[in-house]
């Protein structure tokens, strides 16, 4: 019996791992845009989020989007649409893909892919001059995009 008890618990420990492995930028499944698989199996974290879209170094979300929960940042912009009501018209599997990587959805679009490492038109390398060798790093890691995801579906009209 106590066999059976340990031998059940490695299976449960093992397949929480398993669960919780990273998806790697070049094996995000999209359908219609949409990510409909968690990228780290770990809930977002919308303050977390939050961070990440104001951020310059990371999202910069408010470069381009206005938002009134937002609205304590300064410029916002307005290249792209307002994203209030966002969690309201999009569901999280197509925010998961639109932040992961817009132009899945939204063909034609100037929003960068976020959690993408190759596949780019043309990279530079700093400020070398050169082009960048690929695979190069994404903009946001597997959990910022998830917690970008879980501020996102706050934002409701």
């Amino acid at each position: 019996m106590k066999r059976q008890i340990v031998l059940g618990m490695i299976i449960s420990a093992f397949s929480a791992g398993v669960a919780m492995a990273e998806v790697a930028p070049e094996s995000v499944a999209y359908t219609d845009g949409a990510v409909a698989q968690s990228l780290t199996g770990t809930a977002g974290n919308p303050e977390e989020g939050r961070k990440a879209m104001v951020d310059r170094g990371l999202g910069n979300c408010v470069a381009c989007h206005k938002a009134e929960m937002l609205k304590d940042q300064p410029f916002p912009g307005d290249v792209g649409p307002t994203l209030d009501g966002a969690g309201d018209r999009w569901t999280e599997e197509q925010l998961r893909g639109i932040v992961a990587n817009a132009k899945m959805t939204f063909d034609g679009t100037v929003m960068p892919a976020f959690y993408k490492n190759s596949g780019y038109i043309r990279p530079g390398d700093g400020y070398t001059g050169k082009a960048a060798k690929e695979p190069i790093a994404p903009i946001l890691s597997a959990q910022q995009v998830e917690d970008v995801v879980s501020y996102l579906m706050t934002f409701k009209e």
